[in-house]
Formats: structure tokens, C-alpha cells, sequence
């Protein structure tokens, strides 16, 4: 058996608390005015009758024959003739109002009937259209289709709707969000579980070919000593290769320590930036975060060497370091060729690259580490003027305290 719809349960429970007080209403209007008219109909003219047929009969056994008393007979046969012709009135009256006072309950009971359903059918729009609408966007929830965007559209219901809607909207986009983390991470899993292959294929030939290398470098004649030199480079640019794989390929690991990040970035640049480039350092707060150093130190190593590759080993890097809003920023900037808006999205995917002979694990491997430390990434670019790389990390509460002498 099908069960009527959320609409037509709502508009009949209205309409039952509309309909049944004014039945209730109209039937008891009707049986008091039968009542009442009746009685009320000539009592006025009665009254006046007794009265006066009092005094006749008083007149008369007091003052027989006496002015007074054929006074008194006259006046209460006048009033008897008068209230006589009123009785008969209103009987004609009692006899035709009920049916007219039956007629006027019925005719006002269809007329709050006519509104009770006006006011129930508006209610039950009120409130049903928007429910079913709401039902509908669950639906669009679960398959993961976006809600229709505020504007779209007249939105109908009370204002607490409007609320409700724009909630769901919210939840619309975290949901979307969430989705995407969760994509995300089983990619990121598998690129992880192909990189540890494939860095575990390259380091099992490679040492005994790095050892095979040596011992011919030192047994070379003159015209093998070139091929040899091709092969320890080619196999050098393996090794790199596998050890990038092998980065990517594995969370960092170990306890956490505090971490000064203006620090680190001074350590990092001389490590790693070539003299002859100018760079610049720049520290607003004390940006302390709790992390891996080993781990921190190689992402911004990586970091510093696109932007070393980007200028030609010739231009300026600025490096920033500061605190605000509860995170921690380092960030680092060039003034290299740039990025393409098309490319600079994919930037953080593993294997893309345009260097040649690159791998595309450098910025693939700084995403993930500042992700494992609870922080985010991100890249503005404009081509021919540089490019700046963030990483945001949280901050950590309280800094570091060094011991000194009481």
C-alpha cells in the first residue's frame, strides 16, 4: 500500500486542526440560537400585559365600576391586542430564523472551510517544497555532485531553510575536500610504493657497477679512461636517481625535535647554494616548529636548488622566514624565468619535471615532508620574474628555552 506523501500528511493534519474547531463552532452556534430565539422572541410584550391585567384586577375588586378601573380594562385590552399581534410576528420571525441562522453556519463554516484550506495548502507548501528539495540534495551529496550555488534559482521556505541550505553547502565543499585528500593519499601511496621499487631495483645493481667502475678507473689505459669517466657519471646520475626514489618513497622517520627555521635555512644555504649567487635572509618572530631536521633540511634543500637551476646560478634568492596566525612560514624566492600558469599546478606531482634528466621527485618530496609535519604548501609565479615557494607549518606555542647560569 502506497503511503501519501510528506505534502499530503501535512496539509491534512493543517486542515483537521482548521476544520474540527469550526464545525464545533458553527454546530453549537446553531443549537443555541434555536434555542434562544424562541424564548427571547416575545417576552418584552408579556411582561407589559401581566403588569397592566394586575391593575385591572386590583382596580376592580377595589373601585367596581369606577373611571380608574374601566381605565385600567381598557389599557390591558389594548396591550393584550398589541402584544397579541407582536407574539404573532415574532412566531413568523422564530419560524424563519433558525433556517436562516442554519443557512448563515453553514455559509460561514464553508467560508473558514475555503481559508482553512488556503492557510493549511500555503503551510504544507512552506514546508514540504523545501524538504523536498533538501531530500533531494542528499542525494547529490552521496553521489558527490556539487549543490546548486546560492542565486540559482528562487529558494523557497522560512529563513531557517536558507540557513539549513547554506550548511549543507558547507558540507558540500568539505566533503569535496575530503574526497580529494583521500584521492590524493592512495596516489600518493602508490607513486610512495612504486619510488621504493624502483629505488630498490636501481641500489642492487648499481653498487657492484659503482665497485666494477673503480677498479677499472684504476687499471684504465689512457683511451679507456674517457668511457670510464662516462660510466661513473652516468652511474653517479643513477645513484642520485635512486636516492631521490628512495626519499620519496618513504615518510620521514624518527622523534621530533625543535626546529628553528631561520636556522635551518642559514645551515641549508651553505650547503647548497653556489658563492657566486647573492642571497638574502629576512626574519620577522621566532619561527620554531617540531619536526624531522634531517628530513626539513632536505625538502629546503631541494627547494633552494630549483631556484639555483631557475636563475642559471646567477641571480638573487631571498629567503624569509616569519610567524603569524598560528604558523610558521619559510618561505624562499627567485628571480629566475618563472612558471607558467599552466604548469604550476602540477608542480607538486611526482615525475613532472622540465629539466632534462630530472626526475620530478624535488618538489613531489618537499610537499610531502612539510605535509607529514602537519603543514602546507604552496607556489606564486610570474614568468620572467621568479617564482616563491611557501611551506607553512604550525608554530609551536612556546619557544625553546636555553640553559644558562642561575
Amino acid at each position: 500500500m502506497r503511503h501519501p506523501s510528506f505534502r499530503t500528511r501535512l496539509f491534512l493534519i493543517l486542515a483537521l486542526f482548521a476544520f474540527v474547531p469550526s464545525i464545533v463552532l458553527t454546530l453549537a452556534w446553531s443549537a443555541v440560537a434555536a434555542s434562544v430565539v424562541p424564548l427571547v422572541s416575545g417576552t418584552g410584550a408579556w411582561e407589559q400585559v401581566a403588569a397592566s391585567g394586575e391593575r385591572a384586577i386590583r382596580l376592580s375588586r377595589s373601585e367596581p365600576g369606577s373611571p380608574a378601573a374601566r381605565e385600567a380594562l381598557e389599557r390591558h385590552e389594548a396591550l393584550l391586542g398589541e402584544s397579541r399581534l407582536q407574539a404573532r410576528r415574532f412566531a413568523f420571525l422564530a419560524e424563519r430564523a433558525v433556517p436562516m441562522i442554519a443557512v448563515a453556519g453553514l455559509f460561514a463554516l464553508a467560508l473558514l472551510t475555503v481559508l482553512a484550506s488556503r492557510v493549511a495548502g500555503h503551510l504544507s507548501r512552506q514546508l514540504s517544497r523545501p524538504l523536498d528539495e533538501l531530500v533531494g540534495w542528499t542525494t547529490l551529496l552521496a553521489r558527490g555532485d556539487p549543490l546548486p550555488p546560492r542565486g540559482d534559482g528562487p529558494e523557497r521556505g522560512a529563513p531557517e531553510f536558507g540557513h539549513l541550505r547554506d550548511g549543507m553547502r558547507e558540507m558540500s565543499v568539505e566533503l569535496e575536500k575530503g574526497r580529494r585528500s583521500a584521492l590524493e593519499a592512495e596516489r600518493l601511496k602508490a607513486f610512495r610504493e612504486s619510488a621504493r621499487q624502483v629505488a630498490h631495483e636501481l641500489k642492487n645493481p648499481l653498487t657492484p657497477i659503482r665497485f666494477a667502475i673503480a677498479s677499472l678507473r684504476r687499471s684504465a689505459t689512457a683511451e679507456q679512461r674517457e668511457t670510464v669517466e662516462v660510466l661513473d657519471t652516468e652511474s653517479a646520475r643513477l645513484e642520485a636517481m635512486a636516492r631521490s626514489f628512495a626519499q620519496f618513497g618513504r615518510l620521514p622517520e624518527g622523534p621530533a625535535a625543535t626546529v628553528d627555521l631561520a636556522e635551518l635555512a642559514r645551515e641549508t644555504v651553505r650547503t647548497t647554494v653556489p658563492p657566486e649567487m647573492s642571497v638574502r635572509m629576512e626574519a620577522d618572530g621566532m619561527a620554531h616548529v617540531s619536526g624531522q631536521h634531517d628530513a626539513l633540511q632536505r625538502a629546503l634543500s631541494n627547494v633552494l636548488l630549483n631556484a639555483v637551476d631557475a636563475t642559471a646560478r646567477r641571480g638573487t634568492l631571498l629567503i624569509r622566514t616569519s610567524v603569524a596566525d598560528g604558523r610558521a612560514t619559510l618561505a624562499v624566492r627567485d628571480d629566475g624565468v618563472g612558471i607558467p600558469a599552466d604548469r604550476l599546478e602540477r608542480i607538486w606531482d611526482p615525475y613532472v619535471t622540465a629539466k632534462t634528466g630530472g626526475t620530478g621527485l624535488g618538489l613531489a618530496i618537499v610537499k610531502q615532508t612539510v605535509r607529514a609535519h602537519g603543514g602546507s604548501v604552496e607556489a606564486v609565479s610570474e614568468p620572467g620574474k621568479g617564482t616563491e615557494i611557501r611551506m607553512h607549518f604550525p608554530v609551536l606555542a612556546e619557544p625553546p628555552r636555553t640553559n644558562g647560569g642561575a
